[in-house]
């Protein structure tokens, strides 16, 4: 998901047009963002001011425009937050360091309904002494749920902080695990 194909990239060039659009999900507010490659940000919230803001902090060369053309990866973005579990069908636009990206990675291989430290992501990409770094790449996912970093906890187990709040992380991961009893 992370890998393959799609060139590191870490920032927008200077004019490089990205729209985004707003939608509602069972997680609240949400807004996704598509630059020529493929969706790069999905980000919740509360309030579409802030969520604005939040993009335009994360692509400050960019052309930003809303739009109100996103139904399909507005959908995307709805299925995703009723089902967490599910990979989302759309083209993505990732971009972060190599480091970043190999922490990225190794969160999609996290399987739905279960959790890991910090501790263990780090040994999973070879660096055993990043904890600090992998919990900033955490941080620093623009793809909320698409890459998900809810999966991950403090190495005793107790829920730590998450980008689009707390309390989102913790029904995220009852989410899965109910959707894992299910099956």
């Amino acid at each position: 998901m992370v890998g393959g194909t799609q060139k590191a990239k870490s920032a927008v060039g200077d004019g490089e047009d990205v729209v985004y659009g707003f939608g509602d999900t069972v997680l609240g507010s949400v807004l996704v963002a598509l630059s020529s490659q493929g969706v790069c940000a999905l980000l919740f919230g509360e309030q579409e001011k802030k969520l604005t803001r939040d993009v335009r902090a994360l692509y400050p060369l960019a052309q930003l425009a809303p739009t109100e053309t996103l139904d399909p990866a507005l959908a995307a973005a709805r299925d995703l937050a009723e089902q967490p579990w599910r990979a989302f069908p759309l083209p993505l636009d990732i971009r972060g360091t190599e480091f970043q990206r190999r922490v990225w990675s190794a969160l999609c291989d996290i399987a739905p309904g279960t959790t890991v430290s910090y501790a263990e992501v780090a040994q999973r990409i070879g660096a055993p002494k990043s904890l600090r770094a992998v919990a900033g790449a955490c941080a620093a996912n623009r793809l909320a749920i698409v890459i998900p970093c809810h999966r991950v906890l403090r190495l005793n187990g107790s829920l730590s902080g998450y980008r689009w709040g707390r309390e989102r992380k913790l029904r995220l991961i009852e989410m899965e695990k109910g959707a894992l009893v299910a099956r």
